[in-house]
């Protein structure tokens, strides 16, 4: 597997149907208006129908011919996440599921899902678990899953024994602790494929460090005060990158002919830069943790996953 790749020159994605979740904001916006560039059927799995039509209309702007769906989403109430499981499978065979959508701001105190889930954890890994079940019967035979990391899993240790942080809660920690879920089901899922023979994929990525005041604009995606954009373009231009460039790994994962089940790209400068592949945190990529994770998934979502 190469390191070169053009994330501006990617190869047709013609003939591919491709779910987004949070694909009308952020890094999940730019990953589908570029896939939907290059040639797929995008469908952006978004809490907010307003938003999510704003998004395609920002992304027809761009590219007059998209093929564009949307389907209603919230992925803290798993309720929702069958209803909108049930709508996907309409469409498929689907090609790739991007895993995108999330919370990045977390609240100053624990809070819950409807479900009762600790917040950050339902939404950012146990919503797109059970999502990812329910759809696994829709997905093609060479489909990938591709889940968004993130570097803060290097900066916060994973507690295998307090992963809804029920014994200690601080806002960045339960948010690293989400994401070290999203690595743990990342690569358990790729091991289970591997083990069957499976022609289907999970990969990573993440998008660095990527803030909307460096993107390309984007009018009713990526507004920002003026004030905030000239600081953010000021603070980050030297150590970051914008939104647009933080999609770049995430849609390596689902594009590169070349990418294997298993693979972790992200910013070939750590914060920023063109999309390699990266080794990942020992801890959550851990096959006793993944086994552990893909268990207590299952049964706090009440969803079988069997692969």
């Amino acid at each position: 597997m190469s390191d070169r790749w053009d994330p501006l020159a990617l190869p047709s994605q013609d003939g591919r149907t491709i779910v987004v979740t949070g694909g009308n904001a952020g890094i999940g916006y730019f990953t589908a208006e570029q896939l939907a560039r290059a040639g797929a059927r995008v469908v952006l799995a978004a809490r907010s129908p307003e938003r999510a039509r704003t998004a395609m209309a920002a992304i027809r702007r761009q590219v007059p011919d998209a093929a564009l769906d949307t389907v209603a989403l919230d992925l803290t109430a798993l309720a929702s996440v069958a209803r909108a499981a049930d709508e996907l499978r309409t469409l498929r065979p689907l090609h790739a599921l991007v895993n995108n959508a999330g919370l990045v701001v977390s609240p100053r105190r624990r809070e819950t899902t409807a479900d009762g889930l600790e917040l950050l954890t339902g939404g950012n890994f146990f919503g797109h678990f059970a999502l990812t079940a329910l759809l696994w019967p829709a997905l093609a035979e060479d489909a990938r899953v591709v889940g968004l990391g993130s570097m803060s899993t290097r900066m916060s240790r994973l507690d295998p024994g307090d992963l809804q942080s029920v014994r200690r809660y601080a806002p960045f920690r339960a948010y690293a602790m989400s994401k070290h879920l999203v690595h743990g089901f990342a690569f358990e899922l790729d091991r289970r494929l591997r083990a069957t023979g499976s022609g289907r994929a999970s990969l990573l990525a993440h998008p660095g460090f990527a803030v909307t005041g460096l993107a390309a604009r984007r009018p009713g995606v990526t507004d920002l005060p003026a004030g905030k954009r000239a600081t953010e373009r000021v603070l980050f231009s030297l150590v970051g990158q914008g939104k647009d460039s933080g999609a770049w790994p995430v849609v390596r994962a689902v594009a590169d002919p070349d990418a294997e089940s298993g693979t972790f790209y992200g910013p070939s400068r750590v914060l920023a830069g063109h999309p390699v592949p990266l080794a990942p945190v020992v801890s959550s990529a851990s096959p006793v943790f993944g086994a552990q994770l893909w268990s207590l998934a299952e049964r706090l979502t009440g969803v079988r996953f069997e692969v």
